[in-house]
C-alpha cells in the first residue's frame, strides 16, 4: 500500500500556536486506494471535531544510558579566542540523551524507568530530582559515595543557530557489577521496550551489555541510539529490534558510498531489526524498514536512484513535518546487496528564525517520541512526521528539555488524530 502525504491550506500561522498543516493519515485497508508511482500526493480536508490522544496500554519502557547537567548560556554569537562576552540568558536544567529521551517520553504518556549512574553530589541530587518530577521513575538508579555527576557546559550561538557542548563524564563510571540480578529483573518486568542511548563509554557498555541481554532473552524489543563506532557498539547492535542513529554514523559503520547504501548495508549486517533511521538534522531524517514480501515479483529498483526520485518530490514550500514512502521492493544497493522493504523520506519543520532558540537535545526528543509511537503501534509514516513534530516543538525553549511537549499539547494533535471522518481525495 502506498503511503499518502496529506496538507490542509488553511491552516493559520504557528505564532498562534495552531496545530501544523500537514500531517500523515494512515488510510484503512477499507479504502482501496491504488496507484502505480512508488509515492503518491494526496489533498485532504480536516474535521474541526478536536481528537483525544491516545496513552498506550502498554506503556512501561525501560532506557539505558547518561543522566546529567546541562550548563547552558546563550550568547550573541560564539566568542573569539581570548574574548570575554556576556551572555543573554542561563540556565541550568537536566540533560543527557537517556535523561532527556525518557523525559519526553513521560510528558507524552508513558512510564519510564531508567538506569544510569550519579554520585551523591548536588548535581547527582538534582539530576533526580527533575527526572522523577517529570514522571521517569529512578529507583533503579545507582549512587556512588563520592566522586562528582555527569555535567556538560552548553554554549547556544542565538545568531548562528548552533550550539556547543563541552562534556564531563561522571566518575565513576558504571559497571556491570552495579547493577544486580534482583534490580535488573525488576527493572525489565512488564516493559514494553528498552533503549539504549549512543553516548556510553566503554565500561557503561559493558553494564549496558548486560540489561540488553537479559531484555533479549525475555524477547522485549530493544531500541539502539547509534551516535558512533566504537568497540562493543557491535555487541548492542547485534541485540537490537530498532536503530535509529546520528548523520554520520551509517556511513562510518558500514563504509558505504551514501546514506541509502549504508541502511541497505545495516539491515543486512543486522537481520534482526526491523527498521533503521538516520536523522539528519534541518534536513529531516530516513528510514529504511524490512518488509516481509515472500515471492515479491518487482524487479530491484536501486536505492540511490529511488531516492534521488523521492526527494525531487517533497514539497519544498511546506513548513510542517511531512513525509513520503516508496511502495515495498526489493532495494539494491551497488556491490552491497538487496533487502525487501520501502524506504521513507521525513521532512523536518521549517521553524522561524525568530522562534529558533536551540536545538540541543532535538535528537534525544525524536527518539524521545519514537518510543512512543512503537508504543502505539504507529505505522511508520505517523511515527517520523510525530517524532520531527515533537522535536520541532523542543527547540523552542533554551535547552533540552524546557520545550518538550505534553501529549495533550495542540500543536501535536494533527500528528494523533485517527479521525475517521476525514476526508482524503486524489490530487
Amino acid at each position: 500500500m502506498a503511503t499518502f502525504r496529506l496538507q490542509s491550506y488553511s491552516s493559520p500561522p504557528l505564532s498562534v500556536r495552531s496545530p501544523p498543516s500537514t500531517l500523515l493519515l494512515h488510510i484503512p485497508e477499507r479504502y482501496n486506494l491504488t496507484c502505480n508511482s512508488s509515492f503518491t500526493r494526496l489533498k485532504m480536508s480536516i474535521s474541526s471535531t478536536p481528537q483525544t490522544a491516545a496513552i498506550p496500554e502498554n506503556r512501561t519502557v525501560l532506557g539505558c544510558g547518561m543522566a546529567a547537567v546541562d550548563f547552558l548560556v546563550a550568547v550573541d554569537s560564539y566568542p573569539n579566542p581570548d574574548d570575554k562576552i556576556r551572555s543573554t540568558s542561563f540556565q541550568v536544567q537536566g540533560g543527557g540523551n537517556a535523561g532527556n529521551a525518557l523525559t519526553c517520553a513521560a510528558r507524552l504518556g508513558l512510564s519510564p524507568r531508567i538506569i544510569s549512574k550519579v554520585a551523591d553530589d548536588s548535581q547527582g541530587k538534582a539530576i533526580l530530582e527533575e527526572l522523577e518530577a517529570d514522571g521517569v521513575d529512578t529507583s533503579f538508579m545507582v549512587v556512588s559515595k563520592g566522586g562528582h555527576s555527569t555535567f556538560s557546559y552548553v554554549i547556544v550561538d542565538s545568531q548562528a543557530k548552533t550550539r556547543t557542548c563541552i562534556y564531563t563524564p561522571g566518575y565513576p563510571p558504571m559497571i556491570p557489577e552495579d547493577i544486580s540480578k534482583s534490580n535488573l529483573s525488576s527493572a525489565l518486568d512488564d516493559v514494553r521496550l528498552v533503549y539504549f542511548d549512543g553516548v556510553l563509554q566503554e565500561t557503561e557498555l559493558l553494564s549496558a551489555l548486560v540489561v540488553a541481554r537479559e531484555a533479549h532473552q525475555r524477547n522485549i524489543p530493544i531500541v539502539i541510539d547509534a551516535e558512533s563506532k566504537r568497540e562493543r557498539v557491535d555487541d548492542l547492535l547485534s541485540l537490537a529490534t530498532y536503530v535509529v542513529c546520528s548523520a554520520r554514523f551509517p556511513q562510518v559503520w558500514t563504509e558505504a558510498p551514501s546514506v541509502p547504501d549504508a541502511l541497505i548495508s545495516i539491515l543486512l549486517k543486522l537481520p534482526n531489526i526491523k527498521f533503521v533511521i538516520v536523522t539528519l538534522g534541518e534536513d529531516g531524517c530516513m528510514m529504511l524498514e524490512r518488509a516481509e514480501a515472500e515471492g515479491l515479483q518487482s524487479e530491484e529498483i536501486d536505492v540511490d536512484d529511488l531516492f534521488k526520485k523521492m526527494k525531487q518530490s517533497i514539497d519544498t514550500d511546506s513548513t510542517s513535518a511531512t513525509c513520503i514512502s516508496s511502495d515495498i521492493a526489493k532495494l539494491h544497493a551497488k556491490g552491497i546487496g538487496t533487502v525487501n522493504g520501502k524506504l521513507l523520506l521525513g521532512t523536518a519543520e521549517k521553524i522561524p528564525p525568530s522562534e529558533l532558540v536551540d536545538t540541543t537535545g532535538a535528537g534525544d526528543a525524536f527518539i524521545g517520541a519514537v518510543l512512543y509511537a512503537l508504543c502505539a503501534n504507529m505505522p511508520p509514516e505517523k511515527m517520523l512526521t510525530f517524532a520531527s513534530q515533537v522535536a520541532g516543538i523542543g527547540c523552542r525553549a533554551l535547552g533540552a528539555r524546557a520545550g518538550l511537549p505534553q501529549l495533550t499539547d495542540p500543536r501535536l494533535r494533527p500528528f494523533l488524530a485517527d479521525d475517521p471522518q476525514n476526508v482524503a481525495t486524489l490530487l
